[in-house]
């Protein structure tokens, strides 16, 4: 079974329309959105969700009022200002608090316990094109490495137990911690770019990243006619750095169209970027076989 990621440097470069894509052209595969911070993968998959599981990650400290004597040293000691006096109780502000435990060691009456937070969620679905693995990150959660890890983890599992020849991963943008758990233990990255000084500059950082983990790189210029230069400076990169650049996909207003109908650009379109994404598809199967 062979695992597969599409990343980027940053964000909007068309790392999902090229996921999609991929999902569509492969044989006998399972996806995993591992874009947890900003899940959009479903948006063009409509998943049924089959499977719904609690992600747990981190604390946060909680007073027990019966306790607490209202002496003060908490708020003395939290450098968050995530403790306040409301009604006559010290109240603490989960958004706020950093879960240090400071305030659990500094009470001197026991009154505060840390307890675990639900940071998120994480599914198992049903799509036209296979079953598919994704996730969503709560409001001001953190942790995010962790649960990308857990949906690359599910869907290598998922892959096995359904005899797949592939793991399809949307991965997360930058050189983070959720752009390190996805790129562990692939076969092949796939980053996506567009012809911009910035996004020249961004790849060569999420390359870096990835060679820094010995994992094979290809690299796709998306909407690469608006800036014909900033594509030849590109090509040159590629060539002076050993990358394969596997495709050129033009803008295409279809690629639009496509997305606002929930499809992706190989069920939508016989034009020239659904072509280019088939041409990469089929030259990631060649190296990596």
């Amino acid at each position: 079974m062979k695992q597969i990621v599409i990343i980027s440097g940053k964000g909007g470069t068309g790392k999902t329309v090229v996921t999609g894509a991929f999902a569509a052209l492969a044989k006998n595969k399972v996806m995993a959105d591992c874009d947890v911070d900003a899940a959009d993968l479903h948006l063009l998959m409509d998943p049924a969700i089959r499977e719904k599981h609690e992600f747990r990650s981190g604390k946060t400290a909680v007073v027990d009022k019966e306790k607490c004597v209202r002496c003060g040293k908490c708020v003395e000691v939290c450098r968050f200002s995530a403790i306040s006096m409301t009604n006559g109780d010290f109240t603490i502000d989960p958004v706020s608090c950093e879960g240090c435990a400071f305030c659990y060691f500094a009470c001197p009456d026991g009154a505060i316990t840390m307890e675990e937070n639900i940071s998120g969620e994480w599914f198992i679905s049903d799509t036209r094109f296979g079953p598919m693995v994704h996730a969503r990150l709560g409001i001001a959660e953190e942790n995010s490495g962790k649960l990308v890890s857990l949906v690359r983890k599910q869907a290598e599992e998922l892959g096995e137990k359904k005899g797949a020849d592939w793991v399809i991963v949307d991965g997360a943008p930058g050189i983070g911690c959720p752009v390190i758990a996805s790129l562990s233990g692939i076969d092949c990255a796939v980053v996506v770019t567009e012809p911009t000084l910035s996004g020249l500059h961004d790849a060569d950082r999420v390359i870096n990243v990835a060679h820094h983990f010995q994992v094979r790189t290809n690299l796709i210029v998306n909407k690469y006619d608006l800036n014909m230069e900033m594509t030849e400076k590109i090509e040159d990169y590629c060539r002076s750095h050993q990358i394969d650049l596997i495709a050129k996909i033009p803008f295409d207003r279809a690629v639009v169209e496509a997305m606002v109908q929930g499809k992706t650009i190989i069920e939508y379109s016989e034009g020239k970027a659904g072509e280019e994404a088939a041409r990469a598809w089929r030259a990631i199967k060649k190296s990596v076989q």
